[in-house]
């Protein structure tokens, strides 16, 4: 029996939400990939090994399958995508962490779905309705509450809260690029072009700060399992699911669900890193969770 027009549009809301949910669940753990390779290598190195390893993947599926036909004047377009993230939003996390604690940094990085749908109404005059604005708020407050559940204190250095503000500010500038580029371009073939680009951004710095000729690095299956990872789910897998979501429910509804990276995290820390999972931060889950049903509640319940 076919379907109608009503369970083809609530079949297509679904695969958008679990694309987020997918590249939401990779970020996540990229976190706790992070920790396995800085075991072994530096920063630089680690992004530049995944950016390195992802556009190898992608190019080979990308140009013997799509094939896509890429616009000179479109050219710009990704270069904004890729200075923005992964460049400078690398750039801004990674060092910005070194000044400031976790916690100080998770909360500034939750700031993301409050800015971002900012600009695209700005930009794109997205729609959003008092329901969406209270839902973001709404799942900001519950973040906060995960966040600040444990024992860490909050420790703020003016030039770490610069940096994760730069990482925030790029987040924001990367969901208008992808904007612009999402109509035009399938996913996979957004991502590897600004992979190859972001790898191309990182090669300078990996070869002055962390050449290999002066800090040898130890390749091994052991060491380069969680690159692989990262290269594979996180700088990849990802970055194509949530490229696809955005072109489907644009940036301000798609960029709310990062709120659910740092709640992934921490189930991910309780169960593989031995780390508390308190009363308050299942709290904070249930809240983190209403907002986000608030924010989507037009496009899931009112069709």
């Amino acid at each position: 029996m076919p379907l109608n027009s009503r369970q083809v549009q609530r079949q297509q809301t679904l695969i958008v939400y679990i694309s987020l949910l997918l590249s939401m669940l990779c970020w996540a753990m990229s976190f706790i990939w992070y920790k396995g390779a800085y075991a072994y290598f530096g920063p630089i190195t680690t992004i530049f090994l995944r950016l390195l390893i992802s556009s190898l993947l992608l190019i080979v599926f990308t140009f013997t399958i799509i094939r896509p036909v890429i616009k000179l004047h479109h050219l710009k377009l990704f270069f904004a995508a890729a200075l923005f993230e992964p460049f400078l939003y690398f750039l801004g996390e990674s060092y910005g962490m070194k000044w400031v604690s976790p916690v100080t940094a998770s909360v500034i990085v939750a700031t993301i779905p409050l800015f971002t749908p900012l600009a695209g109404k700005i930009l794109y005059n997205e729609l959003l309705s008092k329901k969406n604005l209270t839902g973001m708020l709404i799942s900001f407050i519950g973040v906060c509450a995960v966040i600040l559940s444990g024992d860490a204190e909050i420790r703020a250095n003016l030039i770490g809260v610069l940096l994760m503000f730069v990482a925030v500010f790029a987040a924001v500038g990367y969901a208008i690029a992808l904007r612009r580029l999402t109509p035009i371009y399938d996913s996979i073939t957004i991502i590897t072009i600004q992979n190859i680009i972001g790898m191309l951004l990182f090669l300078p710095l990996f070869l002055i700060f962390e050449n290999p000729i002066y800090h040898p690095i130890n390749i091994s299956f052991k060491t380069i399992v969680p690159i692989l990872y990262l290269a594979i789910f996180a700088s990849t897998l990802a970055f194509i699911f949530y490229a696809f979501a955005v072109s489907k429910i644009g940036i301000a509804r798609s960029s709310v669900f990062i709120n659910l990276i740092p709640i992934m995290t921490s189930v991910f820390s309780y169960f593989l890193l031995n780390e508390s999972f308190s009363a308050a931060k299942i709290i904070g889950v249930v809240v983190v969770v209403a907002g986000l049903v608030l924010t989507q509640w037009e496009m899931v319940f009112k069709k």
